[in-house]
């Protein structure tokens, strides 16, 4: 049951990283023009690259803080289930807030890379 139960959560995982992955490179792809404005007028790749892991990290800090206030209450449904484990586990919430953190800033890397690496001339072409 217990690897069972992990290999869901590691396809969840999967799942949530491609999801954002995805969402990143949509929102990338659909600002090119003004973030190639902002390379023109003199933004640094790193300000660029900054920035968008900024917003990746936003939307997981976000999702973080409401899956934890619904973990949270809904501890009672879920206690019958955990075996030896606190359903309000400190250890184990910061582990998972790590590990989806993790997960997030590499779902977001690609993005934010590609977004650093856009050709200002390039950009305001296309459009």
């Amino acid at each position: 049951m217990a690897v069972l139960s992990s290999g869901f959560a590691l396809l969840a995982l999967l799942l949530a990283s491609v999801g954002l992955f995805g969402v990143m490179s949509y929102n990338v792809a659909r600002r090119t023009r003004e973030i190639g404005i902002r390379m023109a007028l003199g933004a640094r790749r790193s300000m660029v690259l900054r920035r968008i892991l900024q917003e990746t990290v936003t939307v997981s800090v976000a999702g973080i803080l409401i899956g934890l206030a619904g973990a949270l209450a809904t501890t009672r449904l879920v206690a019958a289930f955990l075996f030896e484990l606190s359903p309000r586990d400190p250890s184990t919430l910061l582990a998972t807030a790590v590990v989806l953190m993790a997960t997030t800033m590499a779902a977001g890397w690609l993005p934010a890379r590609r977004a650093a690496a856009v050709d200002p001339m390039r950009a305001l072409r296309n459009e």
